[in-house]
Formats: C-alpha cells, sequence, structure tokens
C-alpha cells in the first residue's frame, strides 16, 4: 500500500478561499471566460518520434503564462538536455473537469506513437463540489482507455481543503493513491508541492504557479517521470 499523503496540512480554508475567489473572478471576467472556452489546440507534431501527452486543465495548459513558461514546455527541454528524444504535446485545457478530460481521452489517446500519459485532472471537479466517486470514476476509465493502447500513465494527485468536509476531503485525498494503486500507474502525490500558499510562487489568483513556480511543478513531475522514460537509439 502506499503511504498516506502528508501534504494535506499545507491546505488550509484561505486555498479554498483563493480558489472560490479566482472562479468568481473568472466568471466576472470576459477574457478569462474566453480563455476558458478555448479549444484544445495540439501543435504540430513529428510522427516518428515517441510522445508524452500532458493531459490536464489549466496547470497544464499554462493558464496566464507564455507558452515557453507552461509546464509542457519546459519538460520538453528538460528532456532534451537529458538525452531523452520524446515530443511533448500539451493537451492541456484551462477548466477542464475529468468529464470534460474523459469525453476528449480517445481523441488524444489516437495521436501517433504516444507512450506516456501524464494524467492531471480533478481540480476542477474539486472547484465544482463534484461527487468524489464520479470524478474517481472518470480518472479511472481515462486510464484504462490508456492501458488498453499500452500507454504508460503517470497520475498527478491533488488535495482538497478542510474546509469542504473531512469526508469529502478524506475521499478526494484518497481517490488518487487508490487509482494508482489498482491501475500500477507512477504517481505524483501532490502537484503543486512545494508551490501551493506560497505567493511568490503564484499568479495573482493564488492559484495557478507564476513562472517559477511552474518551474518547480515541472520538477516535480520530472521526478515521478524519470523512471518511466527509456533513451532511444
Amino acid at each position: 500500500m502506499r503511504p498516506i499523503i502528508r501534504f494535506t496540512a499545507i491546505i488550509s480554508f484561505s486555498f479554498l478561499a483563493a480558489l472560490f475567489s479566482a472562479c468568481g473572478s473568472a466568471a466576472g471576467d470576459p477574457a478569462a471566460v474566453q480563455d476558458l472556452d478555448r479549444p484544445l489546440v495540439l501543435p504540430e507534431i513529428t510522427a516518428s518520434k515517441p510522445k508524452i501527452v500532458a493531459f490536464g486543465d489549466s496547470l497544464t495548459a499554462g493558464f496566464g503564462l507564455a507558452e515557453p513558461e507552461s509546464y509542457p514546455y519546459l519538460l520538453q527541454e528538460k528532456l532534451r538536455s537529458e538525452g531523452f528524444d520524446y515530443e511533448v504535446i500539451n493537451a492541456g485545457v484551462s477548466g477542464d473537469t475529468s468529464l470534460g478530460g474523459l469525453e476528449r481521452a480517445d481523441w488524444v489517446l489516437e495521436q501517433e506513437r504516444v507512450e506516456i500519459l501524464i494524467l492531471e485532472l480533478g481540480a476542477n471537479d474539486l472547484l465544482r463540489g463534484m461527487p468524489v466517486d464520479r470524478m474517481k470514476k472518470n480518472l479511472a476509465t481515462i486510464i484504462e482507455k490508456a492501458q488498453a493502447k499500452n500507454v504508460k500513465v503517470l497520475l498527478c494527485g491533488m488535495v482538497a481543503p478542510p474546509a469542504m468536509g473531512s469526508d469529502y476531503e478524506r475521499d478526494f485525498r484518497n481517490a488518487f493513491p487508490d487509482l494508482a494503486d489498482k491501475y500500477k500507474v507512477a504517481f505524483l502525490p501532490f502537484l503543486l508541492e512545494g508551490i501551493a500558499l506560497k505567493k511568490d510562487l503564484n499568479q495573482a489568483d493564488g492559484i495557478h504557479p507564476n513562472a517559477e513556480g511552474t518551474r518547480l511543478m515541472t520538477e516535480n513531475i520530472y521526478r515521478e517521470l524519470r523512471p518511466l522514460l527509456k533513451k532511444n537509439t
């Protein structure tokens, strides 16, 4: 069994307030709404290269950042510097929930030579107070679709603030390691470890990492991704 996630203590009521404040700001800001509704556009890809699909919401899409500051771009640079010849596809959509991810999973997984899926979804389910069992089922189905195509999965976990209620907080926190155990996939317990609630590492909304925070988030991801990688000869 995996150890109990140790990051719950750092998430407090202030984080929840920031979440709903940011959500409210987006609702009243046409520019923000436009960004949330922006359709997924995949970059031009090279069919011959093995692919890593960064599949998620605004944390993956790079909300509020220039493209070279987004984690998929930074991950691509990291892989090159380490001698790995993968192509990283940014399949992040701002505002996406686990259901939204499930609805586009088949299309994303149809890309040629996808070898790894970095699955980062659930934060918007939390924002909207969606039932944890529904989120868990959606994520499970995405993992099953990936594994049916022999695609390795790195599951990125999130945690809920205690203000959501102890039962919800516990169920949400446990959903990710439960899935990782059930499907035997690579697992990052908390995507925003070392970043959440740190003002100097986040944008003004308090929940989306700034450029420096995203660099740290990329390192968090790479630490768990590294064992899945292979040098291409």
